[in-house]
Formats: structure tokens, sequence, C-alpha cells
């Protein structure tokens, strides 16, 4: 029995898995832990699994192997992962960004370690990325990335068959990249105008007085001051994809997160608009399309850790 853990800036989802195909029994999601001493969301995981051990009717001590699935970026104490994420640690952009923490970092594959056997920690995109490879969308593609929109903007990258992790894991950040002259946003990592800043679904209330859900609801009943918005989300957000396209020389990019999951009919041609025609030496031939696994995709990208 493995357990599948998924940690994002706004929640946490766990699950066991038997080892027998792709079925997941016993997921549990909760917000995620931020406040208390830094170790908080390491004890809130290892509790989940635990309450899902339970409800399984599964011994706690057999489940030895955890794949987790985390959002970064990662910091290394003693070759161990720590999370410096902007969503999670408020210790980073200070106590204006609104988290209620003064966290640089939070504790996670130490504490881990103490209750299981093994551990496998990646970044959610690249292991995202993994299991769309596996699964999804990315099966039989060399070069390509996973992509989300969500609470944050991250990347998994693939290159000639290799998947890139760089010297912390931290390969792929792109949703620290700035792709406009726009300064009105503050990313969680301290950052002033960077592409999560700008278009994550987190910084979209913070921006415009509404959450983003809200705000594409309305851009998709035609409401024209929405629709505005939601277009230079869509370009902001499409520059950074023509930027991934034609650094790496991709064939295809996969996109999920709840954000364009959610809106992916009316996100999805906006995108591809900011490639199109743009370039075609580097740009054709890479093609933008929905996450294969859809909105189980950090369901199972903890799985494919563990495979």
């Amino acid at each position: 029995m493995k357990a599948c853990i998924d940690i994002g800036g706004t929640k946490v989802a766990v699950s066991l898995n038997s080892g027998a195909g792709l079925e997941l029994i016993a997921r549990r999601s909760e917000p995620t832990a931020k406040t208390g001493s830094n170790d908080a969301l390491a004890l809130q995981v290892i509790r989940m699994v635990d309450e899902a051990c339970a409800e399984a009717g599964v011994v706690p001590d057999t489940v030895q192997r955890a794949g987790v699935s985390s959002c970064g970026p990662f910091v290394l104490r003693a070759g161990l992962v720590e999370l410096a994420a902007p969503n999670i640690c408020g210790g980073l952009a200070g106590p204006q960004r609104g988290l209620p923490n003064d966290w640089q970092s939070a504790q996670l594959e130490e504490p881990l370690r103490r209750r299981f056997a093994e551990v496998r920690v990646e970044n959610d995109c690249i292991a995202a990325l993994e299991a769309e490879r596996r699964w999804g969308a990315l099966q039989g593609f060399e070069h390509c990335a996973y992509v989300t929109w969500s609470t944050g903007i991250g990347m998994g990258l693939c290159v000639d068959g290799r998947v890139l992790r760089g010297k912390n894991g931290n390969a792929g950040h792109g949703g620290h990249m700035f792709v406009s002259d726009n300064n009105d946003a503050l990313c969680g990592c301290g950052n002033v105008g960077d592409l999560e800043a700008l278009v994550a679904g987190n910084s979209v209330a913070r921006r415009f007085g509404t959450s983003g859900a809200q705000l594409l609801e309305r851009a998709e009943a035609a409401d024209p001051a929405a629709a505005a918005t939601v277009d230079d989300l869509a370009r902001v957000m499409g520059r950074a994809l023509y930027n991934l396209c034609v650094t790496l020389d991709l064939q295809r990019i996969s996109l999920g997160g709840s954000l364009f999951w959610h809106h992916r009919e009316h996100l999805l041609p906006r995108l591809a608009a900011q490639l199109r025609g743009k370039l075609p030496a580097l740009t054709a031939g890479c093609d933008l399309v929905p996450a294969g696994l859809a909105d189980r995709v950090g369901d199972y990208a903890a799985l494919a850790l563990l495979v």
C-alpha cells in the first residue's frame, strides 16, 4: 500500500493505492495548514494518511512508501526538501501578502522520513508531467511540458525524453518569470509583477476584487469588461507558453489546474493565439492541449512517483 500525497497552496489531498492499477482509495482533502510551527504541514499530511488508513481498514505501519507531489520552490536542508512556497510561507513577501505565518520555509521531507521508509518528493508539475507522460496527453512525446494554471503557475519540463529538475528540483518555476511591464501585483515570493502575481488564481481577487472563476464566468457570459480583462490575462499567460515553446523546442504542452480546467474552452484558443504564426520555425508543431488526466492530474501525479 502506497500513500499518494498532493500538496498545493490551497489544499492538501491524500489517498492510498494498493499497487494494483490506478485505483485510489480513501481520498481526503483539507485546506493547506499555514499556522503554527513550520512543521505543521508535514504533521497534517501524516495525520491525513493515518486517517485514510483507518477508513480503508489498513494498519498504518504497513504503509511505508510515500509519493509527494508538492508546490514549490524547494530548499534543501541537510539534503532534505523543505518548501519555500509563496502561497504557503508568509515570511517570503512579508505581512502585506496576508498569509498567517512568518515561515521562510515549511519542513516536509524530514518529518515524513520519520514516518515512512521511502519518501519521494517532487515538484507538483514534475510529478504531473510524469503522470501525463505515463497515462495522459503526453504519452509518446519526447519534448513536452505540463503547465498548471491554478492557485499558482507551475511547469514541468521534458526535453529529449529527460525530465528537467535542476540543482534543487526547482526547474520549471516559470510562474516567477517576467513577461509583462505591468508591476502592479505582489507575488508571494516577493517579486512584483511576475507571471504568477499577474494571472494566477490567488492574484486575480487581489487585483480585480473578484475570484478568477467569477471573472471567467462573466467573460463567458459576454460581459465586455470581464472579457477584456480575461483576454489580457490570457495574453500574458500565452506569452509565457510561447517563451517555453521557443526556449525548449517543444512538441506539446499539456494544460491543467483548476482555473484553466473549468474554463478551458474559453481559454485554450486565446492561449494558442499567442503561439500561432509567431516564429513558425520554432512554434509550428507545438500543440496546446488539455490535460489527458483531466481534473485528476493531481491525484495521479503522486502515484506516478511510485510506479
